[in-house]
This record gives structure tokens, sequence and C-alpha cells, in this order.
């Protein structure tokens, strides 16, 4: 009986379409189709290549370069999730317009960590918004999250077009360049931030931040750990500090953790 390994290495040997078109992907995607279940993918991409008309991977391959509909369903159909800058707008605007400005009155260097940051979006998101105030060079931008591989993701800085869709228009303009069917992100805002590896629940925090942003992930932990969490961000503020958390992850009694609710979803130490 072949082991997995052996079995997959067959499958390559004996289908040199599709190592064609997993190389392909790859080289202009940065997506490693090597690194799922082979059989399990290919037959699923068979069905879209073939439900779409296509009798070869290297037919297909070229169809996705021309056709963005036919990449977007390639995208769906691996099931990649897709994160986004600038998710709900309306609340970067008001970190932009209100509570940086509010930060600064205190401190001229901001310390920021965006906190679970998973492939990036967000914490070049808040460099965006630095790079534009003028504020990049004055201040540190730490990015943690327990994934590597989201981390040597995020660290890339490539992504696909739909990540920008609420990107106003001139800032995207400035800060992402195309690259195949990708965009990269500046060097500018690689360079400004630093990624970490950290596991929020059992790892330090490091302390005096002005600025935690943690948006989207409080979701999936129990309300123990929620709890826990709220006190260990809490700790890690300096007084006036803000936190910055996502639109279902209200905080109820701010006050139990020293925090008070200064706008939506933006938190006050104490």
């Amino acid at each position: 009986m072949l082991h997995n390994n052996e079995h997959e290495a067959t499958v390559r040997e004996q289908d040199p379409d599709y190592l064609g078109f997993v190389k392909n992907v790859k080289q202009s995607t940065g997506i490693d189709l090597a690194l799922y279940k082979e059989a399990q993918m290919k037959r699923r991409l068979t069905t879209l290549r073939n439900k779409n008309g296509y009798n070869t991977f290297e037919d297909f391959f070229k169809a996705m370069t021309a056709n963005k509909k036919l990449f977007y369903e390639f995208l769906d159909r691996m099931t990649i999730n897709v994160s986004e800058f600038w998710r709900n707008p309306n609340r970067w605007e008001v970190l932009r317009d209100t509570v940086l400005p509010e930060l600064l009155k205190k401190n001229s260097r901001l310390k920021i960590w965006s906190a679970a940051c998973s492939t990036g979006e967000e914490p070049y998101t808040i460099a965006m918004i630095l790079s534009d105030m003028g504020l990049l060079g004055t201040s540190s931008l730490t990015a943690t999250d327990i994934d590597e591989g989201a981390l040597q993701k995020a660290a890339k800085g490539l992504y696909i077009d739909r990540s920008i869709k609420d990107v106003p228009e001139d800032v995207a303009s400035r800060y992402f360049t195309k690259e195949g069917l990708m965009l990269r992100v500046s060097d500018q805002l690689k360079n400004a931030v630093t990624f970490k590896k950290q596991n929020l629940l059992l790892d330090p925090f490091e302390t005096n931040h002005d600025l935690i942003v943690c948006r989207n992930v409080m979701i999936y932990f129990t309300e123990e750990a929620k709890h826990d969490l709220y006190h260990k961000f809490s700790a890690a503020l300096r007084p006036g500090g803000m936190l910055f958390v996502g639109s279902t992850e209200q905080i109820f009694s701010p006050g139990r953790y020293g925090l008070e609710a200064a706008e939506t979803f933006f938190y006050r130490k104490l």
C-alpha cells in the first residue's frame, strides 16, 4: 500500500499538466497548491476546469490569467479566505480623524500593536494611515499572529486585488503595484511593520502601547478567554491608550477591565 506522500508523488509523476498548473499558480500568485491534499484538490479543480470548458490545466491557467471572474472562481473553489484592507472603512476614518490625533496630544511617538494580524491586511492599513499623516517614521508598529504561514504571507505583502476594494482609490494607487494577477504592497509599508509569532492566550504582552488593534478575533474565544484577554490588553496599554475591536466584539461593562467606551468599538484605558 502506498503511503500518502508516495501516492501524491505518483499522482504528480503521472500528470505533468497538473504539475505545470501548480507551478504556474505558485509563480503568479504565491499560492502553493502543493500544500493541499493533492488528489482532493486536483479533483475539485478538474471539475471547475471542465465546467468552464477547458480540456487541459494549461489552457485553464491561460484563461484564468485573462479572466478575473474565472480567477476568483478558482480562489473560491479552493476556499481561500480573503481578508480585506480598510475593513469597515468608517471605523478606520474614525481612527485617522479622531483617535490618532487624540493619542498624539499625549505622546508624539506612538507605539502600536496589531494583535492576531493574520495575513497582514490590518497592520498595513494602519501603516497607510500613519504614512498619510506623516507619522510612519516616528511610530513603532508591531503585528503578531500564532500562524507562521499567515505571517510569512504578510511579510511577503502579495495580495489579490479584491482585498483592496474598500481602500480609497488615491490611497491604493500610492501603496500597491500590480504584479501579474496580484498586488504588491509598497516596501515603505513593509519596512514599517515588525511581524512576530505570538500566542495571545499564553504569551506575555509588551506594555505601554498607545493603540492596540484586535479585530474579528475574539469571536473565536470562550467567554473566559475573552475576559482574560481584555484584562491583558488593558494592562498592555498606557493610561489614555486605546483598544480598537471588531464590529461584532463590543465590550460590555468595559469598566471591569479599567477601560471606558471612547468611540464605537474604541475603548480608552483609564
